[in-house]
């Protein structure tokens, strides 16, 4: 629609809402009167902005992309391979998270140049050299992987 359509009936509807804006005021007082006479304000605003063609070119523009969206068949293929690129990206995370079909081997066996990972942690003794301590249970085990973990990224 030209621009010289809009504020026409940008008026039109400015001047319906300060109708109602009227007879509110008469009937249940100023405060919601005005409040309605500030909504009614709105319409002619917007169509000598320009937003109202604005509005009408986006309204357009979105029921032709949904009524497209709905009756044309490549849309829907499109759709379609959409959902099989996200199925694929979702089921390769978790396939990258338990190691399956990678190259690298999931766990390391050396952390830096010489010492292998082992449940055992090292405590300095009173002479400042480390003594290996061994540790039993299901708790102590895992807090040996936990450290394997730490050791392997390199945070100890």
């Amino acid at each position: 629609m030209p621009y010289d359509l809009w504020i026409p009936l940008g008026g039109t509807l400015t001047l319906l809402g300060l109708i109602a804006s009227w007879i509110v005021w008469r009937r249940r007082g100023a405060a919601p009167g005005m409040r309605l006479a500030a909504w009614a304000l709105l319409p002619l605003a917007a169509a000598l902005i320009g937003v109202l063609g604005l509005i009408w070119t986006l309204g357009t523009t979105l029921v032709g992309f949904f009524t497209r969206l709905v009756f044309s068949p490549l849309v829907w293929i499109g759709v379609a391979l959409a959902g099989v690129a996200i199925l694929l990206w979702l089921l390769s995370g978790v396939l990258r998270a338990r190691g399956v079909g990678t190259r690298t081997p999931a766990k390391a066996t050396t952390t830096g140049d010489t010492a292998p990972i082992t449940g055992e942690s090292s405590r300095p003794v009173a002479g400042g050299t480390p003594a290996p301590t061994s540790r039993t249970g299901a708790a102590d085990d895992d807090l040996g992987d936990i450290e394997e973990i730490l050791k392997r990224r390199g945070i100890s």
